[in-house]
Parts: structure tokens; C-alpha cells; sequence
């Protein structure tokens, strides 16, 4: 949570952010977004941030937003639809899907990573890592510290399950 059009986290989201850190547990590599609010959001969850990814920081023109291909408020389904349509959300995907496979490879064995970006990349992770899964069950797209855990074995997306936060909200 940020007072737009500022980049950092407000005090809304820093207790939000603690109150979803508290209990996750440690994970052995925490990756944020180049975003300052993506890092600012893994320290109030209490965790130092290992590495930054660009790749985590945005999404390509053209994917979310108004005359996009993604409707993001329709949730998991609309970045699914749009992929398996082609253009940009099937190339995002693949690619969101092949990092999150890069993090999960440079995990030490039943090691865990969290991966904190923005609205959009975390469905297209989903997506990308589960192309065939039933999203319309998942319901609305992620808000505020929400997520997904995604769990592999070797290269292969085992599983995935949505992570959400009473009273969360979409906005960014």
C-alpha cells in the first residue's frame, strides 16, 4: 500500500506487510522487484532481501490495463485467456514462468523462496508456470501481499494454490 503517487510503502502497508510476515517462517532466498515498495514490503515482513529482479518490476505495454489484452480486475482467468490467445501475455508468461523455475533451480534441496513483484506478474507466474490449471476457482487477481505458492519438483511446477489476506485489496 502507497499514498500514489509515491513509490514507497505508507504505514497501512508496513503493518499489513508485518502482519502477513509474521509466522511464514525462513525461506533461503527472498527475491524482490526493482520496485522500492517490492523491498520495503520483504524488510517489513522481516526478511532481508537477497536479490533484485528487473524482470519482477513491471509488465509490458500493452498487457494490463485499459484497451490491454488483460483485464486484470477479472482475475487469474483473464491473464490465462490472453496467453492462450498469443502475443504479449503468451510471451510473458513463458518468460515469468521460466524465472520462477531459475529461482526455484538455485534452491538448496526442500528450500524456499519468496518472490515479491506486483499485480499482473504474479498471475502470469501462475500461468505461465500451470497453463492448464482451472483458474476460474481462484477467483479475483491478487492484492495487497497476496500470492501464490508455487511448489516444484526438479524443473516441473508440481502444484500451485493462491495465497490471500482478509481484506485485501487490487489496487497497486
Amino acid at each position: 500500500m502507497r499514498a500514489k503517487p509515491g513509490q514507497h510503502l505508507n504505514q497501512a502497508g508496513v503493518d499489513l506487510a508485518r502482519r502477513v510476515g509474521d509466522g511464514m517462517g525462513r525461506f533461503d532466498r527472498v527475491v524482490t522487484s526493482l520496485v522500492p515498495r517490492a523491498y520495503e514490503t520483504a524488510v517489513a515482513m522481516g526478511y532481508a532481501v537477497d536479490e533484485q529482479m528487473e524482470a519482477l518490476s513491471s509488465t509490458p505495454d500493452g498487457l494490463i490495463g485499459e484497451d490491454a489484452e488483460v483485464d486484470l480486475y477479472q482475475g487469474w482467468v483473464a491473464m490465462q485467456r490472453a496467453a492462450r490467445a498469443g502475443g504479449i501475455a503468451e510471451r510473458y508468461v513463458r518468460l515469468q514462468s521460466q524465472l520462477m523455475r531459475a529461482v526455484a533451480a538455485a534452491l538448496p534441496d526442500g528450500g524456499r523462496a519468496l518472490v515479491i513483484s506486483h499485480g499482473g506478474i504474479v498471475e502470469a507466474s501462475a500461468v505461465g508456470c500451470r497453463p492448464d490449471d482451472d483458474f476460474a476457482v481462484w477467483g479475483r487477481a491478487c492484492g495487497y501481499c497476496e500470492g501464490v505458492r508455487l511448489s516444484f519438483d526438479g524443473d516441473r511446477c508440481a502444484g500451485a494454490e493462491p495465497l490471500r489476506v482478509p481484506g485485501s485489496t487490487l489496487e497497486s
